[in-house]
C-alpha cells in the first residue's frame, strides 16, 4: 500500500537525483521526497559521493531530462554508482505546452500524474525505506552546528566526515534527516572529528 501524505502526494522512500531546483520545485508538487541537484549536466565528485551515499542509506531513483544531456548523466551516474535506479519520462511529456519558443524539455514540465507514476513504479524496484532521524534545529544548535560563529567551519569538517557535502544551517539538516542519521551518529563524528585534529 501506498503511503501518503495528507495532502495525499505518495511518498517516494528512495532520494530522487534530478538535474535542478526547477525539477525539485516540480517533484515537490507530484510526490512527497527527497532530492539531489545535479546542478546541470556537470557530475562532480562532491555530488557522487552524496549518491553513493544515498544508496546505500535509502536507495536512488535518477530522473533526468529526456534529452542528450539527461541521458549523458544518467550514463554518467549508473557508472560512478551502479544499481541506482533509472526512471524516465518520454520527449512528448517533458515538453511545454505553450510558450516554449526554444522547444526545451524537461521533468519541470511533465504532467503531475506522470511524475507519480513513473517515480511510484521506481520506487517498488528500489525496495529502500525512509529511515526517520531524531535530529532537530535545536539539536543542531546544541551541537554547534548552526547559530554560532564557528557553526560554518563545523558543519564543513562534518559534511565532509559524514560524505554529505557543505550545505547552511537549513541544507545540512535536511541532508541529515533525508538520510536517517542520529544524534548518536553526530556526536560520534564530532568527537571522531576533535580527536582527529587534536593528534
Amino acid at each position: 500500500m501506498t503511503k501518503e501524505r495528507e495532502d495525499k502526494r505518495p511518498v517516494i522512500d528512495a532520494v530522487v537525483v534530478v538535474e535542478g531546483w526547477s525539477d525539485t520545485q516540480r517533484l515537490a508538487l507530484a510526490v512527497e521526497c527527497d532530492t539531489i541537484e545535479t546542478g546541470g549536466s556537470a557530475l562532480g565528485d562532491e555530488v557522487i559521493e552524496r549518491i553513493r551515499l544515498a544508496q546505500e542509506r535509502r536507495g536512488v531513483i535518477v530522473l533526468t531530462d529526456p534529452d542528450f544531456n539527461g541521458n549523458r548523466l544518467r550514463q554518467l551516474i549508473l557508472a560512478a554508482v551502479p544499481g541506482v535506479t533509472l526512471a524516465s519520462i518520454s520527449r512528448d511529456e517533458g515538453r511545454a505546452e505553450k510558450d516554449n519558443p526554444h522547444k526545451s524539455l524537461g521533468i519541470e514540465h511533465a504532467p503531475l500524474a506522470v511524475l507519480q507514476q513513473v517515480l511510484l513504479e521506481a520506487d517498488k524496484k528500489t525496495k529502500g525505506e525512509r529511515p526517520e532521524s531524531d535530529i532537530d534545529r535545536s539539536f543542531m544548535m546544541a551541537c554547534g552546528l548552526m547559530g554560532g560563529p564557528e557553526s560554518r567551519e563545523k558543519r564543513r569538517i562534518l559534511g565532509d566526515l559524514l560524505s554529505i557535502g557543505y550545505g547552511n544551517g537549513k541544507q545540512f539538516l535536511a541532508r541529515l534527516q533525508a538520510l536517517g542519521y542520529q544524534k548518536k551518529d553526530l556526536i560520534e563524528a564530532l568527537e571522531g572529528g576533535q580527536n582527529g585534529q587534536n593528534d
